[in-house]
């Protein structure tokens, strides 16, 4: 019986904290209940500014100026930050974050193990490192263009 009554007198408690919170909160002006501050450095709807295109494949065109040759790496986003493709060898997926003022952070890789020979295996490390410390990102024309950390550029190009 003892608990009854205190379980009652804390839930009484409880809400007349409560109801006195939402009342200052009313005098004061502010609204009641959680609030959502918009970010004004990320394009919201209907306002200019560039959107990552997710969705969307790419093929690795250069890398620092150096074209791909043979088989080219790729590169897919979907609508649920899940990034995928071909490295070179293995096949990876990772997670990546378009952020605000055009950037774009890229998690760590899950690769498949297979094994190449050694220039395929040099493309693939190159193309992972450059996804993996990427900086910035741009769209020009046809070209998804992926800025490195350290100065580097990978191209990419859509793919049909």
């Amino acid at each position: 019986m003892k608990a009854l009554r205190l379980a009652t007198c804390l839930m009484a408690l409880a809400t007349a904290s409560g109801a006195h919170a939402q009342s200052a909160a009313a005098t004061l002006g502010r609204p009641v209940g959680p609030t959502r501050q918009v970010d004004t450095k990320v394009p919201q709807p209907g306002q200019t500014g560039k959107v990552f295109p997710l969705n969307s494949s790419w093929v690795a065109v250069s890398l620092n100026g150096k074209s791909f040759t043979g088989e080219r790496p790729s590169f897919r986003l979907d609508d649920q930050m899940r990034a995928t493709g071909f490295a070179g060898c293995n096949t990876y997926a990772t997670a990546a974050y378009p952020l605000r003022e055009q950037a774009l952070a890229v998690g760590p890789f899950a690769l498949t193990k297979k094994s190449c020979d050694k220039s395929a295996m040099a493309i693939e490390q190159s193309f992972l490192v450059a996804l993996r410390s990427s900086g910035k990102w741009d769209i020009q024309g046809r070209n998804l263009i992926i800025k490195t950390q350290n100065g580097g550029q990978l191209v990419l190009e859509r793919a049909l």
